[in-house]
This record gives C-alpha cells, sequence and structure tokens, in this order.
C-alpha cells in the first residue's frame, strides 16, 4: 500500500506504466534526479561555507572586545549578520525549489497524455508557485528590514 512519500509515489507511477518508458526517457528521468541532487547538495555545501566563515567573522570580532558596549555591538552585529544570512540561504531555498517544481510541472506537461489540454493546468500551476515564491520572499525581506539586516533581494534565476 502505497502512502504519500515521494518515492513510494514514484514507483507506484513506474509501476503503473510498464513498457511505457523507453531507455532514452529513463536515462533523462535519471539525469533530473541527479541535477536536482547535485543542485541541493552544492547549495547545502556554499550555504555551510558562508555560516562558517560568519562564525568565525564573529569570533573574531569578540576576541578584541575589552568593554561590555563594544560586547553588545559586537553582539548586535553578529545577529545582524545572521539573520542577513539566514535570509539569504531561505531565498536561495526558495529559488531552487521553485525551479525544480516548474522543470517538474514542464516534464508532467511533455509526458502527459494530452499536452495540449494540460498546458493550462500547468500554467496555473506556475503562477501559483510564482505567488508563493514572492510572498516567501516579501515575507523574508520584511522580517530582515525590521531586524536592519535586510539583503539586498534578488532572484537568482531567469523567469
Amino acid at each position: 500500500m502505497f502512502t504519500n512519500n515521494p518515492f513510494e509515489a514514484i514507483a507506484k507511477s513506474m509501476m503503473n506504466v510498464p513498457g511505457k518508458l523507453s531507455s532514452d526517457e529513463a536515462q533523462g528521468a535519471a539525469k533530473q534526479m541527479m541535477d536536482s541532487l547535485r543542485a541541493w547538495g552544492d547549495l547545502v555545501q556554499s550555504q555551510a561555507q558562508a555560516v562558517q566563515m560568519a562564525s568565525m567573522e564573529t569570533v573574531e570580532d569578540f576576541k578584541s572586545v575589552r568593554d561590555p558596549m563594544a560586547a553588545v555591538e559586537a553582539l548586535k552585529e553578529s545577529v545582524q549578520r545572521s539573520i542577513a544570512l539566514t535570509t539569504k540561504h531561505l531565498q536561495e531555498t526558495t529559488a531552487l525549489s521553485i525551479e525544480q517544481f516548474n522543470a517538474s510541472v514542464d516534464l508532467l506537461q511533455e509526458h502527459h497524455p494530452m499536452p495540449d489540454a494540460f498546458s493550462p493546468v500547468a500554467h496555473g500551476m506556475k503562477l501559483a508557485a510564482s505567488a508563493i515564491e514572492s510572498g516567501v520572499l516579501a515575507a523574508l525581506n520584511t522580517g530582515a528590514e525590521a531586524t536592519g539586516a535586510a539583503p539586498a533581494a534578488k532572484k537568482t534565476r531567469a523567469r
């Protein structure tokens, strides 16, 4: 019995269409999955390195602190740097998620029995994803601005 687990959903859909998946299509699907995993791995690695650098900056800032007010100021700067970094990382994660969602919708449309009939649905799904992305980015920017740690908002991919 299948649940709402993504891997089980993939297995179920593959079992329901035996013989319809050519080796080229299977390789294309595997390549897309590997590209997605690679993109997430690269994102995690770059974000971990950024966090490590920010942590080292904070340690260096506190090494030179001698009075309580300087400690408070160093702590404030560290918190603002952390908020800005977290905001940037969440923006990157959101952008990658939406990019991969849109690629999945394109793939779904490509393999749909009636791609032209599915086109309005695909377009609606992409519009909904774009609206979610805009809402998340607006919330992140609002929160970062409220703390004085707002990084420049940017989308990391072209539409």
